[in-house]
């Protein structure tokens, strides 16, 4: 028999799997590790993403500088494919390394341009870390594109050979990053996982960080969101198909939930996926930063608002750093907040323009 959940314990799981309920993470590492990735995006209407990933979970002891400590001098987290992972996951991607690349462009190109590689490798090899903006152009065949990439030699080259697993992302100036071999920033002695293994890990340790997902899903930016046959089988009452829950966050229904109110950032897995958002929370959301401003409903970064286990609405709100404060231009109620509802998002407001040193604008008591 598949074991019928209702919404309301889905979505508890999903918000317990994320780490958004009451009982909040103590450090970096321990938040990475059980997302599995921080999304990397430099948009910075309030903040970048992987910082406002992180605030949001460690809440006001959380310090940019505990990301750059954990990825440039523990190496407890690395950068791969636009986002930060565990180090402890680095075996789950080194077997996707050895096969890359799988494409024929990326491949060719690879052929074509040996020189070209060894010049990076030979530099980084000789010098030690070296910023984007150091590293020589010598490909003997350009990068062909019709788009932003075209011609762009070094940072096609460096991703190739990131995603081969020979050099790494040691760290970054600003938003540049800095390469090295990657045998100087992974550790040694890596083990070795079959591929196919490995991609049933991964989906392991993907339904453990979502807690409740589709066994298929519609492809989205940066990591899957399926998780194929890893976990236990459901059904959602009042949703049609059949889920995967994460067996261990199926046992914690049992425990009490500790709700706590969050402003997500609009990169957060927890709404990443719009149709999981729809079918679990019923919540309506598209981040509007690409629509013309007269097409906008919620605003050009509205951020998620979480209320125990319910997406209540968006804060259009913005960090304008030069004038000191952090603008609240509307707060979107997709049902009618009470008293009680509006002060713990007020107050929440507060928290987060007071970690970014700003003062807090337009919060309507």
């Amino acid at each position: 028999m598949v074991r019928t959940l209702s919404r309301r314990d889905a979505r508890r799981i999903a918000v317990r799997a994320q780490q958004l309920d009451a009982r909040r993470p103590g450090d970096v590492v321990e938040v990475v590790e059980q997302l599995t990735l921080l999304n990397i995006d430099p948009t910075a209407a309030v903040m970048p993403c992987e910082h406002h990933l992180l605030w949001s979970r460690i809440g006001e002891p959380y310090d940019t500088g505990m990301l750059t400590a954990a990825a440039e001098r523990d190496r407890a987290v690395f950068e791969f494919e636009g986002a930060y992972r565990a180090m402890s996951d680095l075996p789950l991607f080194a077997a996707e390394m050895r096969a890359w690349p799988r494409y024929e462009k990326p491949r060719d190109w690879l052929a074509a341009n040996p020189q070209f590689r060894q010049d990076i490798l030979d530099r980084l090899a000789a010098e030690g870390e070296l910023p984007t903006s150091h590293i020589a152009d010598t490909a003997q065949v350009p990068w062909p594109s019709s788009g932003w990439t075209n011609n762009r030699n070094v940072t096609q080259m460096l991703e190739i050979l990131l995603a081969r697993g020979e050099v790494a992302i040691a760290g970054r100036d600003g938003r540049e990053r800095r390469w090295d071999l990657a045998e100087r920033v992974y550790p040694p002695d890596i083990p070795e996982i079959p591929l196919d293994e490995a991609r049933t890990l991964r989906d392991e340790r993907r339904l453990s960080s979502l807690g409740i997902a589709r066994a298929k899903a519609v492809a989205v930016p940066i990591e899957r969101t399926d998780v194929g046959r890893a976990g236990v089988t459901v059904s959602v009452e009042s949703v049609s198909g059949r889920w995967q829950v994460d067996a261990a966050a199926l046992a914690l229904l049992d425990e009490p939930f500790e709700p706590r109110t969050v402003l997500l950032s609009p990169f957060d897995r927890l709404v990443f996926d719009r149709a999981r958002a729809r079918e679990l929370f019923e919540f309506d959301y598209l981040l509007e930063m690409y629509k013309p401003k007269s097409a906008r409903k919620w605003g050009y970064f509205a951020l998620p608002i979480l209320h125990g286990d319910e997406l209540i609405g968006k804060l259009d709100a913005a960090a304008d750093r030069k004038a000191g404060v952090f603008r609240v231009a509307a707060i979107h109620e997709d049902r009618v907040f009470d008293d009680e509802v509006r002060a713990a998002v007020n107050s929440e407001i507060r928290d987060l323009a007071t970690w970014l040193g700003l003062e807090p604008q337009g919060i309507e008591e």
